[in-house]
Parts: structure tokens; C-alpha cells; sequence
């Protein structure tokens, strides 16, 4: 089904495992920081509410989203998390550099994760446009930060 046809950070609260005493760790890209301040606060509101305790929510900010694998690898060498979740934007431009940096996070993010033996979350939104990044960060399509969360919490249980 496609996105554009449903909020995305809707869900049922008794099929979230509990995050309660356990330890997550945030990657934040600061560009395109509107947007990715917003996944952040849905990121966090919604570990909350399903049982962490602010002071086990680590928030590391890194430059850019190209940046958000090694910002998680430095992350996962200060603390054992349960889970880390990574969240920036991406936003299609003129040129290739899109899908060269979109390709880059992706496979970054999944190498950290597999290299450290930790669930990496990808919550980095790949738009067209700026409107896009908008509907996805709290808009009418919900917030890919809330989503990025209920897989986090979802995988530490593992």
C-alpha cells in the first residue's frame, strides 16, 4: 500500500514491546535540522510513552546524513544500547548526489548494525522535495521518527 494513502506513525500501543530499562541511543543529522528536529521529538515522545526513561535516551547530533553510520559506530563504543536509531533527510536536488549519499546511509547504517551485533534503525526520510520531507515529519503522513522508534523498541526485545 502506498504511504501517500495512510499516516505511518499509527499503531497499536499493546503490540509495542516495552523500552523500560532498556538504553537508546539517537543519531540526529543536523541538515535540513526542521525537519529532523521533528523526527527527533516524535522519536523521543514515543520511546517515552512506551516505557523509557528520559535519561536512557542519548541524543548524538552529527553534520549530515552521510555522516549517521560512523556518528552510530562512535555512539555504540561509549554504552551498550539496546538500539540505536538514526534519523536525517535527504532531499532529491538537481543532480545524482542524491541517490549516491541515499545509497551510502543506507548501506552504512546496515553495515554498523550487522559490524556491532545492535539494531540500527534507519529513520532517514529520502524525499522529492521539501513539502514531502514536511508530510513525513509530523504532516499528514505522520512522522518517520515515531515509525523509526516502534522499530527500535520492537528489535531491543529481540
Amino acid at each position: 500500500m502506498s504511504s501517500s494513502l495512510k499516516n505511518l506513525s499509527s499503531y497499536n500501543k499493546d503490540d509495542i514491546p516495552s523500552g523500560e530499562d532498556n538504553l537508546f541511543g539517537i543519531v540526529v543529522s543536523q541538515w535540513n535540522d526542521s525537519i529532523t528536529d521533528a523526527l527527533l521529538n516524535g522519536a523521543v515522545e514515543t520511546l517515552i510513552e512506551n516505557g523509557v526513561d528520559q535519561k536512557d535516551i542519548y541524543v548524538q547530533y552529527v553534520p549530515g546524513s552521510f555522516e549517521l553510520p560512523f556518528g552510530a559506530s562512535k555512539l555504540l563504543e561509549k554504552k551498550k544500547f539496546d538500539a540505536i536509531i538514526c534519523l536525517g533527510c535527504i532531499i532529491q536536488g538537481q543532480t545524482r548526489h542524491f541517490e549516491f549519499i541515499s545509497s551510502a546511509v543506507a548501506q552504512g547504517i546496515m553495515q554498523v548494525s550487522l559490524q556491532k551485533d545492535i539494531p540500527v534503525v534507519f529513520g532517514v526520510l529520502t524525499t522529492n522535495d521539501l513539502e514531502q520531507a514536511k508530510q513525513r515529519s509530523g504532516g499528514d503522513l505522520g512522522n518517520k521518527g515515531v515509525e523509526a522508534a516502534i522499530t527500535a523498541l520492537k528489535m531491543a526485545s529481540l
